[in-house]
């Protein structure tokens, strides 16, 4: 037995306990007769301490619980058996007596693959010998720190919908996204929760096969497959993981062996807020479990990252830090950056948090947390109720929109409009905006504009881009058909340009979280709603302006930073964004003075709720022109010849 791995399991410390536990394909060596005899098969080994009299049952015996009786092999509860002649799919589960005396057959909270629902069996899966092709993908990656990041959050069942009455596969699903995503303009995709989970309306969240990929979609080697073309076309894939709670179906992980096993024993803690089971992150096998289960998938996967949900309610008990800390849950999110990070120094850990918790992208070496990156939850509230507000009151709001960057360079941020806001009777994000139809666009626009301009990586659900009214729906495609109407294409191809402007400009990307590169320019100006700051990084300066009423400026006078040249790169209110067209179509000068006190100012044409970026032209000095070096050395004297005479 792999008595290493046992320990460092046990001690909480393990990151690849599926290498032991679970279904593993492999060879067991008999002695008969004086000879030995070398079988090949499945070994299966269970962590279940109070379980007795433990059998895998399965579709080769016939469901028979006298036939493959597993061996206790360690007095902390392992269990161990080899069946002989397995292949893959075969489905099994483990039959046992738990603490309570009761007979119970469960599933493997181990196991690689497992069926399709409503079918609730474990799955015999070889997950190795894949062949990559993603060796250069590997190589260049990075956490991104100072690289474009705008991710493209997907739920793979609804973003194409069913085909032919059943979830597409994930390569089929690869076919359609590979090329959106590269028309798009984005760099990454964020997958929702893609671990085994029983209930559509869950979306993922409350999980039954912490290590078992999907069956809606496809096995493991499949994923893998879908994963490797992402990487082979230049896109970086995320996975949303939930490691705060389980599905409370009898055949998983509740009361598992009869007691609590993976949940806490705490009445008052079992269950979470959304009546599920929560892990009880004290606990060192529980926290080893999520810890192996999270590097399972990026070391067979090759996931760039992984997007931790609920972070909230592993610091605070039911995320309300009103109930105070948790010390074992942060003692083990702590544990788990510091060890994703030493096996994993290319993969980003990302933190969707609401609480004010200092440190949360702070190394773990200086008392933080550990992420790289923290959702802004607060700046997409904040945002989206000031984009609510009526023109008329959108001064009394005024800094909603500035409030972020008081706190911004506190955490490394990333901007979120994601799924949770597009769901449960919230509207969409377009139906959140105030004013008519065409107000609700133009909007849509400008708030497109403000999430790329603002420090800090972006990240938007799908379907965002359609400007669709409706909300999301797990069981329904998204509504591609808007595309054939103006109005929503011209988001879409907003989006793109976004995305573009995002990647090449330095400016909006390279050391994002350095004060230095970001300065107000217009912040105070609540009467006529008008903001303005401005971005520089090396010869990429930028100034960005927004418009957030319906009134029109023919002249408007801007502050900037530096004096020069300004070009007018980007204006949502151009005609092929299906606005009014009211831009700046020539360069504009800068001049001394300007409103807030700013050194310089350069005049624009403002259109209702328009939102421009403009770049300040750097004139490249010529280097003086070094003068050619000219040789005069004296030609060789030439030879005399000799004659008698002159002797």
């Amino acid at each position: 037995m792999a008595y290493g791995i046992l320990y460092d399991f046990l001690m909480g410390q393990s990151v690849n306990a599926f290498d032991y536990f679970g279904a593993h394909f492999g060879e067991c060596t008999l002695h008969e007769e004086g000879r030995e005899v070398t079988l090949h098969g499945v070994w299966f080994r269970l962590y279940a301490p109070m379980a007795d009299d433990v059998s895998v049952i399965g579709e080769w015996n016939g469901w028979d619980v006298r036939t493959h009786k597993m061996n206790k092999v360690d007095e902390c509860g392992v269990w161990e058996t080899f069946v002989p002649d397995l292949h893959d799919y075969q489905s099994y589960k483990y039959h046992f007596r738990n603490a309570k005396g009761e007979w119970v057959d469960k599933a493997d909270p181990f196991a690689f693959y497992s069926e399709h629902r409503p079918q609730t069996c474990s799955r015999t899966f070889d997950i190795n010998n894949f062949i990559w092709h993603d060796e250069e993908w590997l190589k260049s990656r990075s956490r991104n720190f100072d690289k474009a990041m705008s991710i493209y959050e997907v739920h793979l069942g609804s973003w194409k919908g069913k085909i032919w009455d059943r979830f597409p596969s994930y390569e089929e699903i690869a076919d359609y996204l590979i090329p959106y995503l590269r028309d798009c303009g984005y760099t990454h995709i964020e997958m929702m929760p893609i671990c085994q989970y029983p209930f559509d309306g869950s979306w993922g969240y409350q999980a039954t096969g912490f290590y078992s990929v999907d069956s809606r979609y496809g096995n493991p080697k499949q994923l893998m497959s879908f994963i490797d073309r992402m990487h082979q076309a230049g896109f970086g894939v995320i996975l949303d993981f939930a490691p705060v709670h389980f599905a409370n179906d009898s055949f998983a992980l509740r009361e598992f062996d009869g007691t609590c096993l993976y949940e806490y024993s705490d009445p008052r803690r079992t269950l979470s807020q959304w009546g599920s089971a929560q892990f009880d992150l004290g606990k060192d096998p529980v926290r080893s479990f999520l810890m192996s289960a999270m590097n399972y998938f990026l070391s067979y996967f090759h996931f760039d990252g992984l997007r931790i949900d609920a972070v909230s309610n592993i610091i605070y008990w039911d995320g309300n830090s009103n109930e105070g800390e948790n010390g074992g849950g942060v003692e083990f999110v702590k544990r788990l950056n510091s060890l994703i990070h030493l096996y994993h120094p290319d993969v980003m850990m990302i933190a969707e948090d609401s609480t004010a918790y200092p440190g949360v992208t702070k190394p773990t070496e200086y008392g933080g947390l550990g992420f790289d990156y923290k959702w802004d939850l607060g700046w997409m509230n904040d945002t989206l109720k000031y984009y609510a507000k009526d023109p008329i009151y959108k001064k009394y709001e005024h800094h909603k929109l500035t409030f972020s960057m008081a706190y911004f360079y506190n955490e490394n941020f990333l901007l979120p409009l994601s799924h949770d806001e597009v769901v449960h009777g919230k509207g969409t994000i377009i139906n959140k905006i105030a004013g008519d139809y065409e107000s609700k666009f133009a909007l849509l626009r400008n708030l497109y504009t403000y999430q790329f301009g603002h420090p800090g990586k972006k990240l938007n659900f799908m379907g965002n881009e359609l400007g669709t009214f409706d909300e999301w729906n797990e069981n329904k495609s998204l509504p591609w058909e808007l595309l054939t109407f103006p109005k929503h294409d011209s988001v879409k191809r907003l989006c793109r340009d976004l995305n573009l402007i995002y990647q090449a400009e330095p400016a909006m990307h390279y050391e994002e979280y350095n004060p230095e590169h970001f300065q107000w320019t217009m912040v105070d100006n609540c009467d006529q709603s008008v903001y303005a700051f401005q971005r520089q990084v090396g010869d990429s300066d930028l100034l960005f302006v927004f418009n957030m009423t319906p009134n029109y400026y023919e002249y408007y006078d801007v502050g900037v930073m530096r004096e020069g040249v300004y070009d007018e790169i980007f204006n949502s209110d151009k005609d092929v964004y299906a606005g009014w067209n009211q831009y700046n179509g020539l360069p504009l000068e800068s001049y001394p003075g300007a409103p807030e006190n700013r050194p310089y100012h350069v005049c624009v044409k403002l259109g209702s709720y328009a939102a421009l970026i403009l770049k300040r032209r750097v004139e490249k000095k010529e280097e003086p022109k070094k003068k050619k070096a000219t040789s005069k050395a004296k030609k060789p004297a030439s030879k005399k010849k000799t004659t008698k005479g002159d002797k």
